[in-house]
């Protein structure tokens, strides 16, 4: 995100080409799907949910290559609209998260496959207050939910994962109502695709969109659904 995180891979990078190939930060974790969900039907209209799993970057990008996902945003959570900017974000005194909106039609993918790929792929769990290099409460794991179902089906999933033992550590994600939802700066947006060649970005962020086109081929597209097209629309 800032050149400090950038330059935070740098160094592991340029080691790698002396040692030999580094791995991604992150690598995904295979997961059940939840045995709840919500119920859709085919007169069901488009759904958002706002999630916080680190760097909005790497989040965005994976939904953005997720089929079914009409839209992902990159923006802040959990704190008031005043300082829902990302400098002041950054400073981790705001209560803000680094989140993303992800809009979806449910016709075409449910609630409970968005949590499962978003426990899988998009960040680990299990991190408190972090994603790898990046360190801050701004940086927390968090499903900020819309309705009460969406509530219902995050509490669950989390119960179950936590009872099969899927993670090494028990999952710190909270589930919290949504307060609101503000939008990052234009350039933050479809920053991944955007940045391919950025050392943060090739090491933190494509692997995890390697690891959806891997794990979640059904729910896989190769052309991302970008902010800049919807905008343009």
């Amino acid at each position: 995100m800032s050149f400090i995180k950038a330059s935070a891979f740098l160094l592991p990078l340029l080691a790698g080409l002396w040692l030999g190939p580094v791995q991604a930060a992150e690598p995904a974790t295979v997961v059940p799907a939840p045995t709840v969900d919500v119920p859709s039907s085919s007169g069901d209209s488009l759904q958002t949910v706002i999630l916080a799993g680190g760097c909005f970057w790497g989040v965005q990008g994976v939904f953005q290559h997720t089929k079914g996902v009409t839209q992902a945003l990159s923006g802040y959570s959990g704190g008031a609209k005043d300082t829902a900017e990302y400098e002041t974000v950054s400073t981790g005194r705001t209560g803000h998260a680094e989140s993303v909106q992800v809009t979806f039609d449910p016709r075409q993918i449910s609630y409970g496959k968005i949590l499962q790929i978003y426990f899988s792929v998009v960040h680990d769990p299990t991190q408190l207050n972090r994603q790898g290099p990046d360190t801050g409460t701004q940086y927390r794991s968090a499903i900020f939910y819309t309705s009460a179902d969406q509530k219902r089906v995050a509490e669950a999933y989390v119960d179950q994962l936590n009872k099969a033992g899927v993670f090494t550590r028990p999952i710190v994600t909270q589930v919290v109502p949504l307060s609101g939802f503000y939008a990052a700066e234009a350039y933050h947006q479809d920053y991944a695709t955007l940045h391919p060649h950025q050392p943060y970005i090739a090491y933190n962020d494509l692997p995890k969109i390697e690891n959806l086109k891997r794990l979640f081929a059904d729910f896989y597209r190769d052309k991302p659904v970008l902010v800049a097209t919807n905008a343009s629309n």
